[in-house]
């Protein structure tokens, strides 16, 4: 799920790109000429003094308290990844051949007639424990159903089998609301030469992405709003510029889910006027259909 932390991890994840498009080791400067420290809130002053004065500069990236709910679009799941199952179910007449590879987690279901037979796999079942698994289930039903080796074979009297099914599953992703949020991007340098070398890589940069990727796969929109800078502190050796951002983000929420392989239909037929009455011959008639 994607939150306040992801955004700003994006945020010096692109002006790391951007001023160290080779990497970040070896301990080179970056292509502004000079080492670039970046990263996520407030600079301590004892690590940036000592820092300015070797000529190290540093890029931060801090949530301001600015921030509203805009929250406007439907909580709808939106498919992320899927894990397509490599077991397999093949029906030939009167059998059902179980096959391919068992993995946990994977829902099996044979259709007979108009009644489902559902199991889901463990971690330490094999093609034949399956096979065993769903003829007994189907056996209870259908005596005589029996299961030799990994093939399920039903009595030759009987409906017919119907559907064989094998479900996987997958991750959903679910947006439960959005935020935009303001963020100060502040270049710490050590001369206005040096300030003015890095933001003029760092702010094109912003103003070019309009959108970043988080990493739960989601986008936010990034719109940078303003920049100044602040020389109040040049005695100290201090030269800063403030880039100030906005960035709507979906909190979001992942699931896993999985396929339906049987589904189950309750058909009601009562009497009109029916008055809940204690007289049997009164009560709805229920039929039930798997599908």
């Amino acid at each position: 799920m994607a939150d306040l932390s992801d955004v700003s991890d994006a945020l010096v994840a692109l002006i790391a790109s951007t001023l160290y498009p080779n990497g970040t080791g070896g301990g080179q400067n970056s292509v502004a000429g000079l080492p670039c420290r970046i990263y996520a809130g407030w600079p301590t002053p004892a690590q940036l003094d000592a820092d300015l004065a070797a000529g190290t500069a540093h890029v931060t990236v801090f949530n301001r308290p600015e921030a509203k709910n805009t929250t406007r679009y439907q909580t709808v799941p939106q498919e992320q990844t899927t894990t397509p199952p490599a077991l397999t179910l093949t029906i030939n007449g009167r059998t059902v051949t179980v096959g391919g590879a068992v993995a946990a987690g994977v829902n099996t279901a044979v259709i007979v007639g108009t009644k489902g037979y559902v199991y889901q796999t463990l971690g330490t079942d094999t093609l034949n424990s399956v096979a065993t698994t769903l003829a007994g289930l189907i056996n209870a039903d259908f005596p005589g159903t029996t299961a030799t080796g990994a093939v399920i074979t039903l009595p030759s009297a009987g409906p017919a089998i119907t559907a064989a099914r094998v479900g996987g599953s997958g991750q959903q992703v679910t947006e439960v609301g959005r935020i935009e949020q303001s963020f100060q991007i502040t270049i710490w340098a050590n001369t206005p030469a040096n300030r003015k070398a890095i933001a003029s890589l760092v702010a094109p940069t912003l103003m070019n992405s309009r959108f970043i990727t988080l990493a739960d796969g989601s986008a936010a929109r990034l719109i940078v709003k303003r920049q100044c800078d602040d020389d109040m502190r040049q005695k100290a050796v201090l030269y800063r510029r403030d880039i100030v951002a906005t960035i709507e983000y979906a909190e979001t929420l992942t699931t896993t889910s999985t396929a339906v392989v049987d589904i189950v239909e309750n058909i009601s037929v009562g009497v009109n006027g029916y008055n809940g009455t204690t007289n049997s011959q009164l009560y709805p008639n229920t039929t039930t259909t798997n599908i």
